[in-house]
């Protein structure tokens, strides 16, 4: 009796072991190949612009690297694919410090208005660069991404003109959102963007 018990234990033991070391080769399965990255990251750039943007992805490890260099000012971000949602970025290069600060404090628990918070605190306190001129992120969210296609299902592109210490005076913008027209989100902060959301369309 007790050899079958020490057995049974035996068993269970391995296969806790086997699940442990599959567990890195079934995250690593999750995360597109380079190409279907890049491919799809680009697309929420202009379509004149897509050529010759930079492109940051993630390699087998899950690791943010460089997968394609730029020979523009646009710096593209694949889908992250630590979460269930798609959505990829561009932005201009002088943006670069303000979203890696992002993902740094993302990684770190602060998120939401916090990490705006954050980030606005370190550009007034000359910690954080970030230009003074406008700057713009696009952003393209959908369902996936089809490789056979070169689409991104049920795809929605938004716009964000970074445009810090903006406000209603200085832009003529309102402070209300209202679908297809721009709008003013954190006015006076340096973290301040004209947001341009455009009507959803109906299924």
């Amino acid at each position: 009796m007790r050899q079958k018990t020490n057995l049974s234990g035996l068993i269970i033991f391995v296969m806790a072991i086997l699940t442990i070391l599959s567990a890195p080769r079934a995250i690593a399965s999750e995360i597109a190949p380079a190409e279907d990255q890049i491919a799809s990251a680009i697309l929420a750039a202009p379509e004149d612009r897509r050529a010759g943007a930079g492109v940051l992805g993630y390699n087998a490890a899950g690791e943010l690297v460089t997968l394609r260099k730029a020979d523009n000012d646009l710096i593209c971000l694949a889908d992250q694919p630590s979460d269930d949602s798609f959505s990829v970025a561009c932005y201009h290069r002088d943006l670069e410090p303000f979203m890696a600060r992002g993902r740094e404090l993302s990684a770190a628990g602060v998120t939401g208005n916090e990490r705006h918070q954050a980030r606005a605190k370190e550009v007034e306190d000359g910690k954080l660069s970030m230009p003074r001129q406008a700057r713009t992120l696009y952003v393209l969210s959908g369902s996936g991404f089809d490789s056979a296609s070169g689409k991104i299902t049920d795809s929605y592109l938004r716009w964000v003109i970074y445009q810090p210490f903006a406000t209603p005076a200085t832009t003529g913008l309102s402070l209300s959102p209202s679908p297809g027209a721009p709008w003013l989100m954190h006015p006076g902060e340096a973290g301040a963007h004209i947001m341009i959301n455009p009507p959803k369309a109906k299924k």
